[in-house]
């Protein structure tokens, strides 16, 4: 299976059991108050928002009052609450007489629960997640002592901004650097940097539109831990192959100049392109000298050993990963604290987006986006550690005050509780369309961003 379709079964399997969940927690606040739950669907079995358009399910199974059932439209999930006005904005039922089973008959702080049970439930499921994983694989960390020949610079955008390679970054906003798995989430909000150069300490600063400039850049990775160029495959009738390069050989210079590391190695490479140099490799202990031609593109036919993830890293760089080993009980409040943390810095990225000038709605996207973040190969501990933070990602954008989430029937409940007043259900139809219509209307737009950027 290609990379792709690994990263768009991670997204598709990870965003289902997510939407159950979420529905889930609202099912169960819903039972609970003994409040008749009329369907509890997987995806939309109508053309969301428009629950009279192309109304058909994939799958569904009458079971009591509930029919359970997978819709056709994935972008989402939904319980019908009766009672409720809601995405299927069932008029009919909301123009009889309440029921004591329905929603509207149940007491403020009750519905206010059954609003809220989706988004407990997602918060939940971070904090579990993240105190399994801490419990299983424990925490690994790259120490900034371990890195004593400094970074890399892996883009030239880090090069415009100040940084060299060799740096070692000591300092991000006054605030020390104390871990290389830190460098990048902390420089998303960065205005100074303070890096150790030629053994003086430089301080200088980073542009306000810092996040615009890599969504224009499509920078995935501004630095690198410096790591050797070892060769993993070679291709057949290529140049490497034709002067005798095999795999696991680990490349020592071009053209008399050393290359410690992937990135020396590419760019002798490019100085190099056209010609026909010597390349220094150390094969079995031995050190071997290939003349090699050597493309117009600058490459020679090899696919090089990259590492999949820090561990890896650390050890083709002889580095000391810190790993720190959590009990089952210990693994709870760190869970908890981890998702904390999490939600810190997702509210972080959310003040960047709304301040214009920062540029970071630029990189904004939709479904495509997040199927990006997924690894090209199932790793459990990636695909476990991206579901929390969705998660997390649901509970919040859920929370928002827009009629149509969660967040807008919290927000009208919580007024009725403060005033006691109810709002007219007329008006909560009227503003729950509304609310849906911009819902869709985001969605759109989102997920035409991410089509922009493949024109881009």
């Amino acid at each position: 299976m290609s990379g792709l379709w690994v990263q768009i079964a991670q997204f598709f399997v990870a965003l289902s059991l997510l939407i159950v969940l979420h529905e889930g927690g609202h099912f169960f606040f819903a039972r609970l108050f003994k409040t008749r739950v009329e369907k509890f669907y997987l995806f939309f079995d109508f053309l969301f928002p428009f629950s009279n358009v192309l109304p058909f399910s994939l799958w569904k199974k009458k079971k009591g009052d509930t029919e359970y059932g997978i819709g056709w439209f994935p972008l989402g999930g939904y319980v019908k609450i009766a009672g409720m006005v809601d995405e299927s904005m069932d008029k009919e039922q909301m123009a009889k007489p309440p029921e004591p089973w329905e929603f509207r008959s149940k007491k403020p702080w009750q519905r206010l629960l059954i609003m809220l049970g989706g988004i407990i439930v997602n918060i939940l499921t971070a904090f579990l997640i993240y105190a399994m994983i801490l419990f299983v694989w424990g925490e690994k960390k790259l120490p900034m002592s371990e890195l004593r020949n400094g970074i890399e610079v892996a883009d030239s955008l880090a090069y415009q901004l100040g940084f060299k390679d060799g740096d070692i970054i000591k300092k991000v906003n006054s605030e020390d650097l104390v871990y290389y798995n830190d460098l990048m989430p902390k420089m998303l909000y960065a205005q100074t940097v303070t890096v150790s150069r030629s053994g003086k300490d430089t301080t200088f600063g980073l542009p306000v539109n810092f996040v615009e400039q890599l969504v224009d850049n499509k920078s995935k990775m501004l630095f690198a831990v410096p790591f050797p160029a070892a060769i993993k495959e070679v291709t057949p009738d290529k140049n490497a192959a034709k002067a005798g390069l095999l795999a696991q050989d680990k490349i020592l210079s071009v053209a008399g100049t050393p290359t410690h590391t992937v990135i020396e190695f590419k760019k002798a490479l490019q100085l190099h392109k056209g010609n026909i140099v010597p390349i220094s490799v150390e094969r079995k202990g031995t050190i071997t000298s290939l003349n090699t031609a050597i493309a117009a593109d600058g490459t020679i036919g090899i696919e090089l050993n990259l590492p999949s993830n820090n561990e890896e890293l650390a050890k083709m760089s002889n580095l000391k990963m810190e790993v720190k080993k959590y009990g089952f009980f210990e693994a709870i409040p760190a869970g908890m604290v981890m998702a904390k943390n999490k939600i810190g810095d997702y509210l972080g990225q959310f003040k960047l987006i709304f301040n214009p000038k920062t540029g970071a709605y630029k990189g904004v996207g939709g479904f495509d986006s997040m199927r990006k973040i997924f690894p090209e190969e199932w790793h459990w501990q990636s695909f476990w550690n991206i579901t929390a933070f969705i998660s997390l990602a649901l509970a919040i954008m859920n929370l928002l005050p827009i009629p149509g989430l969660d967040g807008g029937y919290v927000m009208f409940t919580l007024w009725e509780m403060i005033t006691g007043r109810k709002p007219n259900e007329k008006f909560l139809e009227i503003v729950t369309t509304i609310g849906l219509v911009l819902l869709l209307i985001l969605m759109v737009a989102v997920n035409a961003n991410d089509i922009l950027k493949y024109f881009k």
